[in-house]
């Protein structure tokens, strides 16, 4: 029996994701030597402990981008707001990866952050794993943000873009753990 890829990854669009856009100083070859920050879009971003701090990420290892986020000391996650749409669709596909004209903010790190991001995440890059055809990125938090007040997180299911409705749970259900905290 033949794997079937393409029902595999439909399969795997069944699970809702955030969509985050992630930094790092360099150019990618073949680009513009000048261009001094790079972007990509992914939907692969988790945490992974608490103590430490570390995140992780995931990158096509035959991506254009790759050596340059496999190599740098470090980069910045940024997550999407709702009207995030269209810079993460200019930076999910093969293409010009600079960040030109899209409006971001400094970071002490150096890679900048996405404006009016979710959360912004500066990480100093832990370890980069191969694992088949992607490599798994992790990273330690330096330093984190939270705007809570931006609104609603760019979604990505079932291929297309989304967003969360926010309001209240339905009756019955409750909306948030006992557990859970501000």
């Amino acid at each position: 029996m033949e794997f079937d890829t393409r029902a595999f990854r439909n399969a795997l669009g069944s699970f809702p994701t955030g969509v985050a856009v992630m930094t790092t100083t360099g150019a990618v070859p073949g680009e513009a030597e000048d261009a001094s920050h790079i972007g990509i879009t992914v939907n692969s971003f988790t945490s992974v402990s608490l103590d430490p701090p570390l995140v992780l990420w995931c990158i096509d290892r035959r991506s254009r981008r790759y050596p340059a986020f496999a190599t740098a000391p470090g980069f910045t996650v940024s997550i999407l707001a709702a009207g995030h749409k269209a810079v993460s669709s200019r930076l999910a596909g093969p293409g010009e990866h600079r960040l030109d004209g899209i409006e971001l903010i400094p970071t002490e790190l150096g890679p900048p952050a996405l404006a009016d991001s979710l959360a912004v995440f500066e990480c100093a890059r832990e370890s980069v794993q191969d694992a088949g055809d992607h490599a798994i990125l992790l990273g330690r938090v330096l330093r984190f943000a939270r705007h809570a007040d931006v609104g609603a997180p760019l979604v990505y299911f079932q291929g297309r873009y989304g967003a969360l409705a926010q309001g209240t749970p339905p009756d019955g259900i409750i909306g948030r753990r006992v557990t859970d905290s501000e």
